[in-house]
């Protein structure tokens, strides 16, 4: 059977959008960090393998190729999943390492983090990591040092500011396009915030996540064409647990069980319409950046 091509929106100029995915297990979201600590994940129901098998499905019969940012923890106890999202011509960029958040860490410990999740990546696809996202967008402006390490490791961009207010996240006052820092020591890293609209004077976030799920597909349609209409992307983003209502429940409050688990039965059914309407492609094709092949890393903990 032939894969079907996606049809062109002509409502969007042609605008081909960024597609990425945050590659963790359900654990290891931001709401359950009272719930499971990190000694407790190894006893916990892995389903991180088989939803981003069920994405890769999707986007090769849309034709469709994304970027992945993956923690370094999953590189390390499911290689395959890495080398898998490589292996079907997706880049592979770093979501850190176990999921803690930026502004939990010290510059030191950051920069720990960081080379250890790159360096499992790296020995993992053979190709230079160029890409960042920070677990649960955690730059904001008491953390922009971050930026400095992320130069430091040869980093080329990044998408980790999220323009709205929110309990979490966001820096609503930083643009809502691309645009560059530059660090102290003369470093140069290119931004990328996720997607948002604005509406009666206020940044309202829609290109992913909870908010694709909460909000109906109408909504994310016209958002998408208003901004295409203006030339530029969305940055569209979701994590594989977002596909996967079969997931354990795990116990927390009325608020955060309505954040995690509402409308995951839709989500999947909602991407495949997305990915009919409109065109999408990985970061790096979008900023003309070429990953350059490595040697790899011969080492019994990398060895698959």
């Amino acid at each position: 059977m032939t894969a079907p091509r996606p049809q062109k929106d002509l409502t969007s100029g042609g605008v081909r959008n960024i597609l990425t995915f945050d590659v963790e297990e359900y654990f290891h979201a931001s709401i359950f960090e009272k719930v499971v600590t990190p000694d407790q994940w190894p006893q916990l129901e892995s389903r991180v393998e088989g939803n981003v098998e069920r994405i890769l499905d999707l986007l090769e019969r849309y034709q469709v190729r994304a970027t992945f940012f993956v923690l370094g923890w999953i590189g390390e106890h499911h290689p395959w999943v890495v080398k898998k999202i490589a292996g079907f011509g997706h880049e592979v960029a770093c979501h850190g390492h176990d999921h803690r958040l930026i502004h939990e860490m010290s510059p030191e410990d950051f920069r720990k983090q960081l080379t250890r999740s790159v360096d499992i990546l790296q020995g993992l696809t053979g190709k230079k990591i160029l890409g960042f996202r920070a677990p649960s967008f955690s730059i904001k402006e008491d953390t922009l040092w971050a930026f400095e390490i992320l130069a430091e490791m040869g980093i080329r961009y990044d998408s980790s500011i999220f323009p709205i207010f929110h309990d979490r996240y966001g820096m609503p006052r930083t643009p809502r396009e691309k645009f560059k820092i530059r660090t102290d020591h003369g470093g140069e890293i290119i931004e990328l915030p996720p997607s948002s609209i604005r509406i009666l004077g206020q940044n309202l976030p829609f290109g992913g996540g909870g908010y694709f799920r909460l909000f109906p597909l109408w909504f994310t349609n016209w958002s998408l064409r208003r901004i295409n209409r203006r030339g530029l992307p969305v940055v569209f983003y979701l994590h594989p647990w977002e596909l996967d209502p079969e997931q354990p429940a795990l116990k927390i409050g009325f608020w955060e069980t309505f954040r995690h688990y509402s409308n995951l039965k839709i989500v999947e059914r909602k991407l495949e319409r997305l990915l009919r309407t409109f065109q999408f492609l990985p970061i790096c094709e979008f900023l003309e950046l070429e990953q350059p092949q490595l040697e790899r890393i011969a080492t019994k903990k990398l060895s698959l």
